[in-house]
């Protein structure tokens, strides 16, 4: 960048195919970013460079990127590096759904996978899975789109980016999830709140969930609970820092307990409150309540 020009922010969305990544950047749009549909990665820079010129500058842009670029993984990878060596910080989105959900995805619209040749739909998948692999470990916020409709998918993208300013400062979101319904596909970190006695097994609780007082209460009040979320309050505190400085701007912590209903809910809402006392902007989500 130029001293004529201003750095823009830059979000990739990326992702596998039909995990719902024009839905994301219709949103964007929405929200009144730039957004530029399957862009070579080798444009990036280019596309930084146009949107940061000063005279009708566009202060964010968001580039939908996918295997339809042949050299996908390394192609981002060195574009990535170029924006950064520049000074600009691109945030990657990555948008995946489980193979259930794309096989449905796919044949409810009729259409091959991109790089499903002449095999199966499923061997697209798999292929596509195997490119995007690195690029999912290193993206600034993974987002789970199984079992989500489009007004959801809107509805997680509006709370990710709705009051975004560009600011470095971390989001964290705190999910609550049942073991039996399986981990979180996009969570960065996971903790097991299984070691505290289950209210499942106390009658008048059973009906209730970790929202009620009645409940949050006796989990509270198990031994070792306040002690656990004090020592990990310290560990979110120390990861929170070192992801601010490495320049990560989103976080999605999984509480879990077996059902879902009492135990994780009513601990990930305490982790929650804890944060937010931290300064942290953190939205809270019950994967798995309500689901018996």
């Amino acid at each position: 960048m130029t001293s004529e020009t201003k750095i823009p922010d830059i979000v990739i969305v990326t992702g596998m195919s039909g995990a719902g990544r024009s839905t994301a950047a219709k949103s964007l749009e929405d929200l009144d970013w730039f957004v530029v549909d399957n862009l070579p990665p080798g444009l990036l820079a280019t596309m930084a460079d146009l949107g940061g010129r000063v005279k009708d500058a566009v202060p964010r842009i968001a580039v939908v990127v996918d295997v339809r670029s042949r050299a996908f993984t390394a192609d981002l990878h060195s574009s990535i590096a170029e924006l950064e060596a520049r000074g600009v910080h691109p945030r990657v989105v990555f948008l995946e759904a489980s193979d259930a959900d794309l096989v449905r995805r796919f044949e409810s619209v009729r259409r091959p996978h991109p790089l499903q040749g002449d095999g199966r739909l499923v061997d697209g998948i798999a292929r596509e899975r195997e490119l995007v692999r690195e690029v999912r470990a290193e993206a600034d916020l993974v987002i789970d789109t199984s079992g989500l409709n489009v007004h959801e998918l809107r509805a997680k993208i509006i709370g990710y980016f709705g009051t975004d300013t560009g600011e470095s400062r971390l989001r964290a979101t705190v999910v609550s999830f049942g073991y039996k319904y399986g981990l979180p596909v996009d969570a960065d970190l996971v903790v097991d709140c299984r070691f505290l006695p289950n209210p499942h097994w106390v009658p008048e609780l059973r009906p209730k969930t970790g929202r009620d007082v009645a409940v949050r209460d006796y989990v509270l009040g198990q031994r070792g609970a306040k002690e656990f979320l004090e020592a990990y309050t310290d560990v979110l505190r120390l990861l929170a820092d070192g992801y601010e400085r490495e320049g990560k701007h989103y976080v999605t912590l999984a509480v879990g307990c077996t059902g879902g209903k009492h135990r994780s809910v009513a601990m990930a809402e305490q982790i929650a409150a804890r944060l937010r006392d931290e300064g942290l902007d953190v939205q809270v989500a019950h994967r798995d309540l309500g689901r018996e």
